[in-house]
């Protein structure tokens, strides 16, 4: 199984928090308490991962700090040995930008779900994305609400038959990596849940990003939403189903062809611009997309975006779709802010609090 990245992670993005003492372990990023997702949730298995993976960054847990709104997704908090805020529905981007932005001693995470994030949090993302904070924002989609007991979601596909749509869903879905990239974020990736060493490279790349990296997740609610991302779980059908994107290399996918790569590619359509999936061994290998993640421009990276189906999820990329470096929110504030100080001095609140601007009540 291919790595999502090609070179070792130097997490330059967390440049400015606090080193641990000595080796840490994924023992060290368990918390006291009790694990308590329904038996089978792909919850499990994104924790253990990110668990796993936190010993690589070699930072004080006490300056990583996880923020996460309302849902399944939203406990991961508590298992977290680290600091950590359960916030309030959809607000988890906005809180934890105002932590981020003002700590930079601070390594800070979301955790969100599809409903949490993309529903009344809409706004809240594609805000915290545009502006480039230091956030890495860890989306869970398993395309239903699961904590308020199976209801359509933003994500469920047209037709979704549930507890609040007896008839079928009407709405058109969201590509949460789609709506990403047009809200100018600068690092956009997805990743499976069960997909252990996949998930943990997206992971150390999202670590390593500058700014906001947003990870869409597939996460399995077996209990709501059982098996809705199965084609690309099983072996077979996954070999047709999942591109698996690699910075630099073709995307090629499928069984394999004579050159050991997949039969299968990806290629830009002459005719109207839009990228398509063609049999390599009867068209060739020219012009099959090599992908870059790094490009300037996101056109690309959109139109690998909306390969996926939301119905069959055929043919459905993961990896990092896109990474590029862009001015940092953060930074951009605190500079602003020292100018400030050198042009006009240290500010005076109590000066600015009884300046000229004042009224007074008559009761």
């Amino acid at each position: 199984m291919a790595e999502t990245t090609t070179q070792a992670p130097t997490f330059g993005a967390l440049s400015l928090v606090p080193k641990a003492d000595g080796k840490q372990t994924m023992k060290d990023f368990k918390s006291d308490q009790e694990v308590r997702w329904c038996p089978g949730c792909g919850d499990y298995a994104v924790l253990a991962a990110v668990q796993g993976f936190m010993p690589e960054l070699g930072l004080a847990k006490e300056n990583i700090v996880f923020v996460s709104g309302i849902g399944c997704s939203s406990r991961f908090p508590y298992y977290m040995n680290t600091y950590g805020m359960h916030s309030i529905h959809g607000r988890a981007p906005a809180i934890a930008t105002g932590l981020a932005s003002s700590r930079p001693d601070l390594s800070v995470w979301v955790v969100t779900g599809d409903g949490d994030a993309l529903s009344i949090g809409g706004n809240h993302l594609i805000h915290a994305l545009r502006r480039n904070v230091n956030l890495k924002i860890l989306l869970f989609n398993n395309r239903i609400y699961g904590l308020t007991k199976g209801q359509y979601s933003p994500t469920s596909e047209v037709g979704k038959i549930t507890k609040s749509t007896p008839m079928g869903s009407l709405d058109a879905p969201f590509n949460p990596v789609s709506l990403a990239i047009g809200a100018e974020a600068s690092f956009v990736a997805r990743t499976v849940d069960s997909d252990r060493k996949h998930l943990t490279g997206v992971l150390r790349a999202a670590a390593d990003h500058p700014g906001t990296a947003l990870v869409e997740i597939y996460q399995n609610c077996n209990i709501f939403n059982d098996g809705a991302f199965e084609v690309l779980k099983d072996k077979e059908q996954a070999l047709e189903a999942v591109i698996r994107l690699e910075h630099g290399h073709p995307v090629r996918f499928g069984a394999p062809a004579e050159d050991g790569l997949g039969s299968k590619g990806v290629v830009r359509d002459r005719a109207t611009g839009d990228l398509k999936v063609v049999d390599v061994t009867a068209e060739g290998t020219d012009g099959v997309l090599v992908h870059d993640a790094h490009a300037a421009s996101p056109t690309t990276a959109f139109a690998l975006s909306r390969l996926a189906d939301a119905d069959t999820l055929h043919h459905t990329p993961i990896g990092v779709l896109r990474d590029v470096r862009r001015p940092v929110y953060d930074t951009l504030m605190t500079e602003q802010l020292e100018k400030a100080v050198v042009q006009n001095g240290k500010g005076d609140l109590g000066a600015l609090l009884t300046g000229n601007d004042t009224w007074t009540v008559v009761g």
